[in-house]
């Protein structure tokens, strides 16, 4: 292969896997935030997850290979990430000292990917092992307790600023990277995108916070009763377990 092309298509592959995988995070967070609409919607997308709607039953092991899906996915983005990763603590101290001089906002964000990315290699395997190894662990109930009464509430609250920051940053970047949506005026445009990325940020930061916080309020109410499976109306008589 052309020395010269393989570059680029290491580019290309980073880009491709890192916009897979931003718009992955995108729609499971609108996913998990159902519950803030109801126990019995999320209940439903707990059975999506598990093609109960194509099937007609569950099946919990979709949920563990999509789980290791994303992770093979994560892994191959990180590693062709890590070739732009800093090295060294003088590496770290050079940059730093640049990023003082230069003030520039551009260098800065780059850097903030660094630092979050570099947090999402520890965190989000943690959060992908438990998936994978308990698929059926999906729902109000089973998720909430996960959160509360399992204690993961503070790695989901780390997760949710890292996951956040890292994607919305990476979508700008790779925008201004290939030169899309700048038009005949880049300066303006690029002033645009980054409104666009911190709106984008804030929103889903919000609806993060939101449903973490739905969750962990599920999760206290039930926390007598941890493990208990959530039983939609329509499968007990009009009866939940609340």
């Amino acid at each position: 292969m052309n020395q010269r092309r393989w570059p680029v298509i290491v580019d290309v592959v980073q880009g491709a896997s890192g916009l897979f995988l931003v718009l992955f995070m995108w729609a499971h967070m609108f996913l998990v935030s159902s519950i803030l609409v109801s126990k019995d919607a999320m209940y439903r997308v707990a059975r999506l997850f598990e093609g109960e709607p194509l099937f007609g039953q569950s099946y919990p092991g979709l949920v563990s290979a999509f789980a290791i899906l994303v992770f093979s996915i994560i892994a191959i983005h990180a590693l062709l990430a890590l070739r732009r990763f800093p090295h060294s603590a003088s590496q770290y101290h050079s940059i730093h000292s640049h990023i003082g001089r230069l003030r520039h906002g551009d260098t800065t964000l780059w850097y903030v990917q660094v630092v979050t990315g570099f947090a999402l290699m520890f965190l989000a395997p943690v959060h992908l092992y438990q998936l994978a190894m308990h698929p059926a662990d999906i729902g109000p109930y089973a998720s909430s307790d996960r959160v509360w009464t399992g204690m993961l509430w503070p790695l989901y609250l780390v997760m949710l600023f890292a996951v956040e920051l890292h994607a919305g940053i990476g979508i700008y970047r790779l925008v201004i990277k290939w030169g899309l949506f700048l038009g005949d005026n880049p300066k303006r445009n690029r002033r645009r995108l980054q409104r666009i990325k911190w709106a984008l940020t804030a929103f889903f930061l919000v609806l993060g916070l939101a449903t973490l916080a739905a969750y962990m309020k599920i999760g206290a109410a039930h926390a007598e009763r941890a493990g208990e499976r959530y039983v939609p109306g329509w499968q007990e008589g009009n009866t939940v377990h609340e």
